[in-house]
C-alpha cells in the first residue's frame, strides 16, 4: 500500500507522515529537504535556481516511487510528484520565476514520468489557512523559509486547491489542519487516523 501525504508548506506534511508510520508501521519516505543544494540560492533568487531546484525534486521524487514499488512494502511518503508539476512549477512559471522554455521542457520531463509510474492508493490532502501556514513555518525555524511571502503562499493554496478538486487519479481524503494539534492532541491524531482508517478498509 502506497498512501502520501500532500499539503502547502507548513500543514504539517512531515509531522503527520512520521506519526502515521510509527502508528501503522509503515513505512516513511521524507522529502529531500536536507541535502537539497538548491533549497537556499532558490529562496534568495527564485529566478535563477527555480528550473534546477523542481528538477532536482522531480528527479528526487521519481527515485522514490520507484522505490516504494519496487519495496513491495507499505508506505506513506511525505508530498507528491504531482505536487510540484501541477503547483510548484506552475506557480513559478506564472510569476515570471520561470522561463517558458524552462516550463516547457519542464512539463514534458514530468508528463515522460508521470506515464511510468502509478498514482498512490490513497493520498491525504491537508487543508489549511495561510495564517495557520505562517505561523508553523515561523515556529520550526528554517533559516531558508524566512523569506516565503504571504503572496506566495497564497499562490500556492489556491493552486493546491484547484488541483484537488480535480484529483481523479485515486482515493483522496481532505483534512482541514486549522485547528487540529496532531503532537500535543492524541485525540487529534486519532480523529485522523480514524479517517484513514475508513478509507484502508474501503480500499479493500
Amino acid at each position: 500500500m502506497h498512501i502520501a501525504v500532500a499539503g502547502n508548506i507548513g500543514a504539517g506534511k512531515t509531522t503527520l507522515t512520521e506519526l502515521l508510520s510509527k502508528h501503522y508501521k509503515w513505512e516513511a519516505h521524507f522529502e529531500d529537504v536536507v541535502d537539497n543544494p538548491y533549497l537556499d540560492d532558490f529562496y534568495t533568487q527564485m529566478e535563477r535556481w527555480s528550473f534546477n531546484l523542481q528538477i532536482y525534486f522531480l528527479n528526487s521524487r521519481y527515485r522514490q516511487i520507484l522505490k516504494i514499488r519496487e519495496s513491495g512494502k507499505n508506505v506513506i511518503q511525505d508530498r507528491t510528484i504531482y505536487e510540484d508539476a501541477h503547483i510548484f512549477a506552475p506557480n513559478l512559471h506564472a510569476m515570471g520565476l520561470m522561463t517558458n522554455r524552462d516550463f516547457t521542457n519542464y512539463t514534458s520531463l514530468f508528463e515522460l514520468m508521470e506515464s511510468l509510474v502509478q498514482p498512490p492508493d490513497l493520498l491525504i490532502y491537508l487543508r489549511s489557512s495561510i495564517p495557520n501556514l505562517v505561523n508553523q513555518i515561523h515556529k520550526r525555524g528554517r533559516d531558508y523559509e524566512n523569506t516565503i511571502s504571504i503572496d506566495y503562499l497564497s499562490r500556492l493554496n489556491e493552486r493546491y486547491e484547484a488541483w484537488v478538486h480535480g484529483y481523479e487519479k485515486g482515493n483522496l481524503l481532505v483534512i482541514d489542519v486549522d485547528h487540529l494539534d496532531f503532537v500535543d492532541e492524541p485525540e487529534h491524531l486519532g480523529e485522523v487516523i480514524t479517517k484513514i482508517d475508513g478509507e484502508i478498509h474501503g480500499l479493500f
